[in-house]
């Protein structure tokens, strides 16, 4: 019998499956609201892929709790404010909107100094499903978390040396993080930078380029020396950066594609990365109904799905989705599929 771990890694390697392995992404607000459906789902449709148990320290700058409602300071300085327990937090200060206080910022080197992996170690080596840890890596968006989203893209464009320090600080910690996971018994590790809007990348790809696929190459090489799979995770429209993030060794790439010819990627990509995606358009998952779900998963199927691996079905469940609808997704994805294109 194929267990969770060997199939998503079978899929992982493009490799025959019974199934493509089922991933479900709930906010904190569904399992607050809706426990009981939550375990319901669960019992029905287990997760192939789990993250582990574990905690990172708390960060000398860090206040209050991010679930709670009200304020509360992440590790890296910013201030957010969530108007209710479980809601997403909007940011209200960004720590390094002055230039002048660019050069004296450390990174909360402390999470990785003080990380204990052994309790996790355990949990890994008793668990059947394969174990992705979520990273802290997320060198542009952090960029524009801590100095605001507009100067940030403006000096990197710009390609200016104080930006290009507090990048190199960025990826300093990135690096450390990297190696730490590399030393812990998870199976992946995913990392995500929001590239893209609905038109485009919200920087030009030369930038990427120049900048940024140096560091990515980096953090894959890390984990791919320790056998760690990764895992990589943007919204937008980012096929203008598909191929670059297969070749510096992303094994499996989640992104929004709605906004993407998904026949064109699929054709260009489809055995050389595995598509760690739910299904396109998000909107028929909240608005549609059961019959309009499954038609949309079988789109999705019928392009990707050729039981040779490269696909997970993952599904993210926010507040207000339908229980009936992230059931439709999962019992679609159970059930054989006819025909190809």
């Amino acid at each position: 019998m194929t267990t969770s771990r060997e199939r998503v890694i079978k899929t992982l390697n493009r490799e025959p499956v019974d199934r493509a392995p089922r991933e479900l992404w709930t906010t904190p607000a569904v399992e607050l609201a809706c426990a009981d459906e939550l375990a319901e789902m669960t019992f029905r449709y287990p997760n192939d892929i789990v993250g582990p148990e574990f905690r990172w320290p708390r960060g000398k700058l860090a206040k209050g709790h991010p679930h709670d409602a009200g304020l509360h300071t992440d590790a890296w300085g910013c201030t957010w404010h969530a108007a209710k327990r479980g809601r997403p937090a909007e940011q209200k200060t960004h720590p390094l909107a002055d230039p002048a206080r660019w050069a004296a910022f450390r990174p909360p080197f402390e999470l990785v100094e003080n990380a204990r992996p052994d309790a996790m170690n355990r949990a890994c080596a008793a668990a059947s499903q394969f174990v992705l840890a979520r990273s802290q890596t997320r060198p542009l968006d952090r960029l524009r978390t801590l100095c605001g989203s507009e100067l940030a893209l403006a000096e990197l464009t710009a390609g200016s040396q104080p930006i290009r320090q507090l990048l190199s600080a960025l990826d300093e910690f990135s690096c450390r993080e990297m190696e730490f996971w590399a030393t812990t018994d998870v199976d992946g590790v995913a990392f995500r930078d929001d590239w893209g809007t609905e038109t485009g990348l919200v920087l030009p790809r030369q930038v990427w380029r120049a900048l940024f696929r140096p560091l990515y190459q980096k953090y894959c090489r890390i984990l791919h020396a320790a056998d760690k799979f990764v895992f990589f995770q943007s919204q937008g429209k980012i096929d203008e950066i598909f191929a670059d993030l297969i070749q510096v060794g992303v094994d499996a790439i989640h992104s929004q594609l709605a906004v993407m010819d998904l026949e064109k990627l699929a054709a260009r990509y489809r055995g050389k990365v595995t598509f760690w995606n739910g299904i396109q358009p998000e909107a028929v998952l909240r608005f549609g109904s059961p019959a309009e779900v499954r038609g949309e998963v079988d789109r999705v199927r019928r392009t990707l799905d050729f039981g040779c691996g490269g696909l997970i079905a993952q599904c993210q469940w926010d507040d207000g989705v339908p229980f009936a609808n992230v059931a439709a997704v999962f019992q679609r994805w159970f059930e054989p599929l006819l025909a190809h294109a």
